[in-house]
């Protein structure tokens, strides 16, 4: 299969050459426009290529060829019996360009099955790039990775509960560290209550299968003392019942999904080397199972975190929050980043605010809000800031505790103040991709189920050359 561009023009749609066939005339058979998203596939009677896929690049900007790579893998996977497609380098070059069109491809094309049979959802198998540049050919290991970590978040979130428990996450997490160079380390629930970690140990309690804290390490090469250092935080909930506030049936539906921040974090550390990251960065999924049994975390229980602040349990469904906060804690009192960014599906409550498509996120430094709201723009995983509104502390105030786990609406903003106190000072960002966690529908390179919205989002970010100058003053 052979793909050519065809854009938008003042006097009908510019088509690129195509050997001997009239492409011109091919895109005014099926109506082509160069409208982006467009993919028309033409059979040939004869050759080596047996398929002519017309692709509309739009204006041809990084956003526009993130769909057109999608519309393409689309295009492939229904009408190719090897789904393989070769792209020329007129409808694709440079590097941000090659960045785009490769994530809209990989990803356009994700799928996952358990069938026992082969009748299953087609995958695209290849796709070359021909003729590119030296600089955009050199792009291609990153956007690579950048792709490869978006599948890896929407895999990790995908797989059954049945399978996906804790230690199974703890289990990835080792096999990601040992390909990726990084260090590991993973609390049991002995070393979990012993250390103190009072929210982690509570949630996971209820469950057959214990919780864990997972930790991976990077650091880049040629690091420093003074090197900046990071630490990311994942909710790791492979399963949530809701607890004793127990969810109604439908909303248990897609709660195999609910470790979504945690498979980001994981997916995220395994990629840094190879889109260059040059801060320090530590990775923790707090892991655990909200479930149900005769020893489950009740409604007016009080949790001692780590470091010592407590928290009412009004509700056993605002689990996320009490897993984060010891993560949290523990990193701001014995890792003392630089810098803290926490990522959760946390709350209903911002895809009620922002419905599916963007996500959501709170910062204490004006800086860095800025720096993650670009890296969303070009990663194609837009997300808008939201407020820390104090004003609403007292909605998550507690007579017997330090604080509420489930103060009430405005639900993201309340669950960002509970988790603030945590932070201890340190420049934190909080994203809440509950919003856009999960797509309803196929959508451009969005498949319908998990996304893995927000890894593309920091590799972005943390392939800059100096993501963290803004908060160290570098």
């Amino acid at each position: 299969m052979w793909a050519i561009g065809v854009r938008p023009g003042a006097d009908g749609p510019v088509v690129d050459p195509a050997g001997d066939v009239d492409a011109a005339a091919l895109a005014a058979l099926y109506g082509a426009t160069g409208k982006v998203g467009e993919a028309f596939a033409h059979p040939l009677p004869e050759g080596p290529v047996r398929w002519l896929v017309l692709v509309g690049l739009g204006d041809g900007s990084a956003h526009s060829l993130r769909r057109a790579g999608a519309a393409l893998a689309r295009a492939v996977v229904d009408r190719h019996p090897q789904r393989r497609a070769s792209v020329a380098t007129t409808v694709v070059d440079g590097p941000e360009q090659v960045r785009a069109f490769v994530a809209g491809a990989m990803l356009a094309a994700f799928s996952f099955d358990w069938r026992s049979t082969n009748d299953g959802p087609r995958r695209l198998g290849e796709v070359r790039l021909i003729g590119l540049s030296d600089q955009a050919a050199a792009e291609l290991p990153t956007a690579v990775a950048i792709g490869h970590a978006s599948w890896r978040a929407r895999l990790l979130a995908t797989v059954p509960s049945q399978v996906k428990n804790p230690g199974w996450l703890a289990e990835q997490a080792a096999v990601i560290a040992a390909d990726a160079g990084l260090e590991f380390r993973v609390w049991d629930e002995q070393a979990l209550t012993e250390e103190g970690f009072g929210g982690i140990a509570a949630v996971g309690r209820a469950s057959a299968t214990p919780p864990r804290l997972i930790r991976l390490d990077y650091t880049p090469v040629g690091a420093t003392r003074r090197t900046p250092h990071l630490v990311l935080v994942g909710k790791g909930i492979t399963f949530d019942t809701g607890g004793l506030s127990i969810k109604p049936a439908e909303a248990m539906a897609t709660m195999k999904r609910d470790m979504t921040g945690g498979g980001i974090v994981l997916a995220v550390l395994a990629a840094l080397a190879e889109v260059g990251c040059p801060v320090k960065v530590t990775g923790l999924v707090a892991a655990a199972e909200n479930a149900i049994s005769g020893d489950a975390m009740r409604p007016g229980d009080v949790i001692r975190h780590y470091g010592g602040r407590t928290s009412e349990v009004t509700n056993t469904d605002a689990e996320g929050r009490l897993v984060m906060a010891d993560a949290l804690a523990y990193a701001a009192a014995e890792i003392k980043p630089d810098l803290m960014v926490d990522v959760a599906t946390l709350t209903g409550a911002m895809k009620v605010a922002l419905g599916q498509r963007t996500g959501g996120f709170f910062a204490t430094d004006d800086g860095v809000a800025d720096l993650i709201s670009a890296a969303g723009t070009a990663a194609g995983e837009p997300v808008w800031r939201m407020p820390l509104a104090s004003v609403y502390a007292d909605r998550i105030a507690s007579k017997i505790a330090d604080a509420d786990n489930a103060g009430g609406g405005p639900g993201a903003i309340t669950a960002a103040l509970f988790l603030q106190p945590f932070t201890d000072g340190v420049p934190w960002v909080h994203l809440d991709v509950a919003s856009a966690g999960d797509s309803p529908s196929e959508w451009h390179e969005w498949t319908t189920g998990p996304t893995g919205f927000g890894a593309r989002l920091l590799l972005e970010w943390l392939g800059q050359d100096a993501p963290l100058d803004v908060v160290t003053g570098g």
